[in-house]
């Protein structure tokens, strides 16, 4: 694109910015992430143009009110999560549901693999914790193993582990996605082979009220690494109007937010697993109290509420031109 058609096209809106100091700290925030964009672009196109000094200027304004003081520190990172993270999923909740579709499908192979072969559960789980888990089944708790360690050793032990797998998933993506799908495939297969076992002992409905107590957070976090791992990798594979250096940077920036974004959800996952799972005699109302909610908040948080910010936003970055 012509420097001059850039300008053209976006110089309303930066007069806009310029004449505006909102105080609303959703706007504020959509405003300095619209300003950067076009800050990248033009620093890739026209690095030494007076377009481009403009634009740096303009931005670092907006980054100086948003950042001015200490005390905003806390509204940095309120926004972080109430704004900027939500926006990411909607900017990429095509390669999200490419990561869920790809994930049920790998389930769907691991599933159908335990069924048709006796060996495959074994092959994926080890002998060990089925051993263990018959054994456990035998003596009517077949789901003893979460009963076997401290509560916090336990929680401790699977949100480092769990963390550390979200991030070799998002790491694995520099390999043109090819590395991420491989994780989720690994990831998707055991989660199946897993799942048909509880059901071929005809546990099903029991592991599912047990089990994803702490899985339907853990799961979601797991698939929602897969859509990170993805734009990084296709930052590589599709630059669009940006060089390919710069493109992976931007998706490299991308993606670490959602990684860093499924901390809290690691860690609420953790201690479910840690603390609650353990009480495999509670409730059925309690078990699916927590399955729903659980269910509940992630599909609002990472589908219905980008959208609803996003459709609250977008008209104020896209008013008519007079």
């Amino acid at each position: 694109m012509r420097e001059a058609l850039f300008v053209k096209q976006n110089s309303s809106k930066w007069e806009r910015y310029e004449k505006v100091h909102s105080q609303d700290p959703d706007e504020l925030a959509s405003q300095f992430i619209s300003l950067t964009d076009d800050l990248a672009f033009a620093k890739t196109f026209y690095p030494k143009s007076k377009t481009t000094a403009y634009l740096n200027g303009l931005a670092s304004r907006y980054h100086q009110s948003i950042y001015r003081n200490k005390k905003e520190k806390s509204t940095r990172f309120l926004l972080f999560w109430k704004v900027e993270l939500p926006l990411l999923f909607k900017k990429y909740q095509k390669l999200l549901f490419y990561s869920l579709l790809f994930f049920l499908v790998f389930a769907l192979i691991g599933i159908l693999s335990a069924k048709y072969d006796d060996t495959f559960v074994r092959l994926i789980m080890g002998d060990g914790y089925v051993n263990m888990t018959n054994e456990n089944i035998e003596n009517g708790d077949p789901f003893g193993v979460y009963k076997k360690h401290d509560s916090f050793i336990m929680f401790l032990y699977i949100a480092i582990n769990n963390i550390f797998v979200s991030f070799y998933i998002f790491v694995s993506g520099i390999l043109l996605s090819v590395g991420t799908l491989y994780n989720l495939l690994k990831n998707g297969i055991m989660l199946g082979a897993f799942q048909y076992y509880f059901f071929s002992k005809d546990l099903g409905l029991e592991s599912v009220l047990v089990i994803w107590i702490h899985g339907t957070l853990e799961i979601s976090a797991i698939v929602i690494a897969g859509c990170a791992g993805l734009v990084l990798g296709n930052s590589i594979l599709f630059p669009k109007t940006f060089t390919r250096i710069e493109s992976l940077k931007r998706g490299a920036k991308d993606g670490i937010k959602i990684v860093i974004g499924l901390v809290p959800i690691f860690l609420c996952a953790a201690f479910l697993e840690g603390y609650i799972t353990r009480h495999t005699d509670m409730p059925v109302w309690l078990s699916v109290f927590i399955l729903t909610f659980s269910f509940v908040f992630i599909l609002w948080y990472v589908v219905i509420y980008p959208n609803i910010i996003f459709k609250k936003l977008n008209p104020k970055l896209n008013e008519p031109e007079h």
